[in-house]
């Protein structure tokens, strides 16, 4: 079997995996937190990114091997640069190999999130940690090859990479964790795995059908800047929902308390 062909069989699992991620993604995104619905279509959002990332990852490893045989068609895209092998390499090969792991340590480590709720320990796991790791590496190999080639968007998937493990270490070995931050967390990864797949959908994806605009930083800032908004507005909502919570709880220890002194009073 060549590697054109290896390639295409990649692709095309990672295509069927990443279009259920597409639309399931809205799903308990749009709709009411903590319901079976949001639970169970949040389950196959999470579990299709972790194919749909590791199918990137097989991609990936196919085009470094040989980014010719596998980008036959390179010279169509309009950009020239990319008549380079090294080029092709550096993007398809480096930069989705980066994505690829981004989008699978933010999917487990958004699921372990909910899975280990009641021991955050087993979130250190050797899988998880591994992960981090990982990133860190493609991240900074990313990041270097982005300096040998001058392509700026490859320098920054290496940061969000690099930003992505230093957020989740912080987690993973936080002092005092609060109940709130396990569902900030939760929030933070599968929307960032979401980020990451309508990133690779919008760039990659759109060679087909606009070749010149799909490798561009603009087209690329659109998921990231919806995704972080969104983090942010869920983050900020779980925050007022624990505050009111814990507003609530100590008024009725105090109306408790006062109870409890009148009776004694009397």
């Amino acid at each position: 079997m060549s590697s054109h062909s290896l390639f295409e069989i990649f692709v095309s699992l990672h295509i069927m995996a990443g279009s259920v991620g597409l639309l399931t993604f809205w799903i308990p995104v749009v709709g009411r937190k903590g319901t079976r619905t949001h639970v169970q279509f949040g389950r196959v959002f999470g579990y299709t990114m972790l194919i749909t990332g590791f199918a990137s990852i097989a991609t990936s490893f196919t085009t470094l091997y040989d980014p010719v045989g596998t980008h036959p068609d390179v010279l169509r895209w309009g950009d020239p640069r990319f008549a380079n092998p090294d080029m092709v390499s550096g993007v398809f090969g480096w930069m989705m190999l980066c994505l690829a792991v981004l989008t699978v340590n933010l999917a487990w480590h958004g699921l372990l999130c909910i899975r280990n709720r009641k021991n955050h320990l087993e979130n250190r796991g050797w899988h998880n940690l591994f992960l981090q790791g990982a990133l860190l590496a493609t991240s900074v190999v990313c990041m270097w090859r982005s300096i040998e080639l001058e392509y700026l968007m490859m320098t920054c998937v290496g940061v969000l990479g690099i930003v992505t493990v230093a957020t989740n270490l912080w987690f993973l070995y936080k002092p005092n964790l609060r109940p709130e931050d396990r569902l900030k967390e939760h929030v933070k990864s599968l929307i960032g795995a979401g980020i990451s797949v309508y990133t690779a959908f919008l760039a990659f994806g759109a060679l087909r059908i606009l070749p010149k605009a799909a490798i561009s930083l603009q087209l690329w800032a659109f998921p990231l800047i919806f995704g972080i908004i969104a983090i942010i507005y869920f983050q900020l909502a779980i925050s007022k929902r624990f505050e009111k919570v814990s507003s609530g709880a100590k008024e009725a220890q105090s109306v408790s308390t006062k109870y409890k002194s009148e009776s004694a009073a009397s």
